[in-house]
């Protein structure tokens, strides 16, 4: 029998969000069905109620303090759950937010690696071979504007996107996590990979599979992409049941 270890998550997390505490422990409990590893998660919170540029620029300014209270828990690998607040940084924002957000708990004498939710999702589309998408997003337009042109110039072409613009994070995180099921209905399919959710907020990981199954071409959200990255921060393998190809364990 496979000897158990042990990993700590920590989070970072808007404090108006309510579904990444949710959606990433709950792909990795799926994982320990099949798995001997086990894991314990950890947040600390950034204050932010209106996704606006200027609250996000405000909360990530606050994402040190989060990493340095993580590290006092000695966390194994750090997740930062906010996509949009990276994107709209600026482009290629993702890397010196990792770096530094890296270098804190360094510092304090734990360092742990960090995953950005906007890293994870260029990250996780480059390993699927995504050359199109589209993606479905909860932002107002001009946010969703924003994260198509950082996913741009990664080089990925955004060739169509649906904007529900919800203002108000907490309403975000009440979407019924069924709905994109039928909204991605309106994408075009003509794509390499289908963008269920380009929000850690928005709530998709039941309708991942089903809408992969439906148009037969992978299907990611950015929990199902920070959890990939986590595991391969941890050097564990990829491979979680029920949550799409990038969880297949083939990438």
């Amino acid at each position: 029998m496979n000897e158990k270890r042990y990993f700590r998550v920590g989070q970072i997390v808007p404090s108006s969000n309510t579904t990444m505490e949710t959606e990433i422990p709950a792909i990795l409990r799926t994982r320990e069905a099949v798995s001997p590893e086990r894991f314990t998660f950890h947040a600390s919170r950034m204050r932010m109620k209106n996704v606006t540029k200027e609250e996000l620029a405000a909360m990530d300014a606050d994402s040190d303090r989060c990493a340095l209270e993580l590290s006092d828990a000695a966390v194994d690998v750090l997740g930062y759950a906010c996509l949009v607040a990276i994107m709209s940084m600026g482009k290629g924002y993702h890397r010196i937010s990792e770096k530094r957000l890296h270098l804190r708990t360094s510092e304090n004498g734990y360092p742990a690696p960090v995953v950005t939710s906007a890293g994870a999702l260029v990250d996780g589309l480059h390993a699927l071979g995504a050359k199109r998408i589209s993606i479905l997003t909860p932002y107002m337009k001009p946010l969703t504007q924003l994260v198509i042109d950082y996913i741009e110039n990664e080089g990925i072409e955004v060739i169509d996107s649906i904007s529900l613009e919800i203002p108000d994070n907490l309403d975000v995180g009440r979407q019924d996590p069924l709905a994109p099921l039928e909204i991605t209905k309106r994408l075009n399919s003509n794509v390499d990979v289908m963008v269920a959710s380009a929000c850690v907020q928005m709530p998709s990981l039941a309708s991942v599979p089903l809408i992969e199954d439906r148009i037969g071409l992978p299907v990611i959200s950015s929990s199902v992409a920070t959890t990939y990255m986590i595991l391969k921060q941890l050097g564990l393998d990829t491979y979680v049941p029920r949550f799409g190809s990038l969880l297949s364990g083939k990438y």
